[in-house]
């Protein structure tokens, strides 16, 4: 797998990137507001070759002693399921669970991808294509992101419907298509190199709903970001923000040309491309209970509260939540499920429990963490004030003692207001309950997967001493999703 060195490098491939708030991005690397997160990506390849991470991070040798990082592995059995899972939740909690794509993620969308176009079969040539793209990105490391395909607002709400498509199919090649159009929102846009874009872009080719790879870099490619998350640049004052970042953005497409290898012809809902997505997703989720939980212990004894009953309390009940997600992925991950081309994924129906839970608890996560330390979270001192001669003495009398000084305190509260007070805290709030389609699509995949209506229902009717009526309640699981927002289907320009 490549270093770190050669993800920045491959970077520099012209791309054209505007961050709101602070216009034009020449070069993702050097740019202040991309820099930082250009860095973390870069430390997450070169953590691969690190004596002390190999073992977390590479499956175990090949007969011809090769190792292969878990990152880049297509599952087939329980032991790479808990040897990736394991590699997610230790990179993840680095991050406190604010880089949720990384180029693993990117594999995993690859992998559905494949999942998606065997299931729909089109044609042995669409399965060959899905395959070799997977097998690139896992032998080179290349980064892909994911975005659903649907437009931005201005977009949905034309008056006319024929143009509310996020794309237009302008014409087709013997190549590939060309086409025009803006998609909405997807994460770390600045930081990959390919995007898939999903099906609900609206472009047909016959009676098949199109989806396709395309280069960031590519020409006719803009790509614009949000505005930065982080109050400041100082990794004390910001120190999750102004690293963790990942930019969510749209992708405007001028003319662009997209071969024929990297277009898939796929059902409109991205829920087979989501097969190993969803199970990431809860990494992400369960690093940041844990994080929570790890901020609240040191807390809990840099403000003297950890013989505090109802401080200890919330510590419990953060607990509760953290093993509550362990407990799901593990059972998710040794009960597995297999695609229909033999991949192995965690279990659904253990699975979607977890998400469930962590998104009912979510916000009562922050609350509790927003308690422990009661009205220092709000007036906890920047590190220029801790470096003024003339209030350093005042804020170490007020924030020093009991073993830490006013900075080392400091730099705790500042970590917990970033980390459930920022604005990376609300927008990763805000994009879950979007993204993931939040509590009612988590419900309804579990209404969808469960497999014991039947089974249950006529099970405690034996317990009855005469004969009852056979139950039938598989409509509960043949209801279909709550749809998503389609466009209407693109027209071929003339």
């Amino acid at each position: 797998m490549r270093t770190g060195g050669d993800y920045r490098d491959a970077l520099r491939d012209g791309r054209k990137v505007w961050v709101l708030g602070e216009g034009r991005v020449e070069d993702v690397t050097t740019h202040p507001a991309t820099r930082p997160l250009v860095d973390e990506y870069v430390a997450w390849y070169d953590r691969h070759a690190d004596p002390e991470w190999r073992d977390l991070l590479l499956a175990p040798a090949a007969p011809d002693g090769g190792r292969t990082p878990w990152a880049f592995l297509p599952p087939q059995s329980t032991a790479d399921l808990v040897g990736m899972g394991r590699s997610f939740a230790k990179t993840t909690f680095l991050s406190a669970g604010n880089i949720t794509h990384t180029p693993a993620y990117g594999h995993l969308i690859a992998l559905g991808v494949l999942t998606a176009v065997q299931e729909r079969n089109v044609s042995n040539e669409q399965i060959r294509a899905a395959e070799t793209y997977r097998a690139m990105i896992a032998a080179t490391g290349r980064f892909l992101t994911f975005c659903g395909g649907s437009g931005p607002i201005g977009h949905r709400l034309n008056e006319n419907p024929e143009t509310r498509a996020a794309l237009k199919l302008v014409r087709e090649t013997d190549a590939g298509m060309i086409i025009n159009g803006r998609v909405g929102m997807h994460t770390s846009p600045a930081y990959a190199e390919d995007v898939y874009v999903g099906a609900l872009n609206g472009i047909r080719i016959g009676e098949h709903c199109a989806s396709f790879i395309v280069p960031v870099g590519a020409a006719g490619v803009t790509t614009v970001c949000r505005r930065l998350a982080a109050p400041s640049a100082s990794r004390f004052d910001a120190p999750l923000t102004s690293r963790f970042d990942e930019l969510d953005g749209q992708m405007w497409l001028d003319n662009v040309f997209i071969p024929w290898d990297n277009v898939f012809l796929v059902e409109p809902s991205p829920e087979p491309i989501a097969t190993w997505l969803l199970w990431h997703h809860l990494y992400g989720w369960l690093a940041k209970a844990e994080f929570t939980l790890g901020i609240a212990l040191a807390l809990s004894h840099a403000m003297g509260l950890k013989e505090h009953e109802l401080t200890v309390d919330y510590i419990v009940d953060l607990i509760v939540e953290v093993q509550t997600v362990r407990a799901c992925l593990t059972a998710a991950e040794r009960d597995p499920s297999f695609s229909v081309g033999g991949h192995c994924y965690a279990n659904y129906n253990h699975l979607l429990p977890g998400g469930i839970a962590i998104l009912k608890a979510r916000q009562r996560i922050s609350e509790l963490l927003r308690m422990i330390p009661g009205s220092s979270l709000v007036v906890a001192p920047c590190e220029s004030d801790l470096a003024d001669p003339e209030i350093a003495a005042h804020l170490e009398a007020t924030f020093g003692g009991g073993g830490y000084t006013a900075r080392q305190r400091a730099a705790l509260l500042q970590l917990a207001a970033d980390h459930v007070s920022s604005a990376l805290d609300a927008r990763e709030s805000a994009f879950e309950l979007h993204a993931s389609g939040g509590i009612p699509a988590w419900r309804g995949r579990l209404r969808r997967v469960f497999p014991s209506y039947n089974e249950l229902a006529n099970a405690v009717l034996r317990v009855i001493d005469f004969p009852m009526p056979e139950i039938d309640v598989s409509t509960i699981p043949a209801a279909p999703l709550a749809p998503r927002r389609i466009n209407a289907p693109a027209t071929r320009k003339d």
